[in-house]
């Protein structure tokens, strides 16, 4: 791969649904000027032989591929989430161990050597980031409801983040031994909700226990991140810049103030993008993970903006 700046990568989650054959999905990409492309979750299992073929004919490069990535075949839409490394049920966490393991043993058939992780959620942890959303939405940001329901949160995270870490530990363990055998590197994914795991602390936590490790980095999720600081969270360009040097690829979307995310980039406004992308080192993969509601229209004029300001 690339050592330069950037790596401009289209994820399938905008497009695989529309096509049923694997080929055709590569050939929508590199028509829109994509040369790479991430295989995300939810890709259908009938895609991937075209997808192969197209890696093969060297029609398409692949940039990344998302976990779980073949999806299990047991569950019939797309759901990165249906299996946990932090699930309470010790069944669920052997499943997404197994699902994690097939995707790497994947990804270098499609050549790459990054897959993407979602870690799980803190168990037992009431969901209250939606709830804080429509706040946030209403005007009440800054009300002593809002700061008593967000500190609420806030303590029932820090109260359930040991137990989630130790059996995210353990995944691992499980995990990067399979990681050198392939020579595939994992990127653990910034996420939209503060009940998921990692938040910030969690995060840094992770990448100073494995600093050591070449097999684990961080992958920042530019919307998911913009969410939480829209809810007075976080600080995205701090967050960014602490993770920054141990990077190892990007999901690039706009945000519709507050929470609705995936929108094409430089669409809406709603993420710094001119601000923070310079914070990503050179040759770290920026992939467009866009929502399927997006219209082709939008990305063509996204992708000529883009180029405009030279990214």
């Amino acid at each position: 791969m690339s050592d330069t700046f950037p790596i401009l990568s289209l994820s399938t989650c905008w497009n695989s649904h529309r096509h049923t054959e694997g080929r055709e999905l590569a050939a929508e990409a590199r028509e829109l000027g994509f040369e790479w492309i991430e295989v995300s979750h939810g890709t259908k299992i009938s895609l991937l032989p075209g997808l192969l073929e197209a890696v093969e004919a060297g029609e398409i490069k692949v940039s990344s591929l998302h976990n779980f990535c073949p999806p299990p075949v047991e569950v019939t839409m797309d759901a990165p989430d249906v299996y946990e490394f932090t699930s309470d049920v010790q069944a669920e966490r052997h499943r997404a161990i197994s699902l994690t393991k097939r995707t790497l043993e994947m990804a270098p058939r499609f050549g790459t050597d990054r897959v993407v992780l979602h870690l799980g959620c803190a168990p037992r942890v009431k969901s209250i980031t939606d709830e804080l959303e429509k706040m946030t939405l209403a005007g009440q940001l800054y009300s002593r409801k809002y700061s008593d329901l967000k500190l609420k949160l806030v303590a029932q995270r820090e109260a359930a983040s040991a137990a989630a870490l130790d059996r995210v530990r353990a995944a691992l363990d499980e995990i990067l031994p399979v990681c050198e055998k392939e020579g595939v590197r994992v990127g653990v994914e910034t996420r939209s909700h503060y009940e998921q795991i990692p938040n910030q602390a969690e995060m840094l936590k992770l990448l100073e226990e494995y600093v050591d490790c070449p097999w684990l980095g961080a992958w920042h999720d530019f919307g998911h991140v913009q969410r939480q600081a829209n809810l007075a969270l976080l600080d995205h360009e701090i967050y960014l810049s602490q993770i920054a040097p141990r990077l190892i690829g990007c999901h690039v979307h706009d945000v519709r103030w507050p929470q609705k995310d995936h929108r094409v980039p430089l669409s809406t406004g709603g993420v710094a993008l001119a601000k923070l992308l310079p914070l990503v080192p050179a040759g770290v993969p920026l992939i467009w993970e866009m929502s399927p509601g997006n219209r082709r229209a939008e990305v063509v004029e996204g992708l000529r903006v883009w180029r405009e300001q030279g990214w």
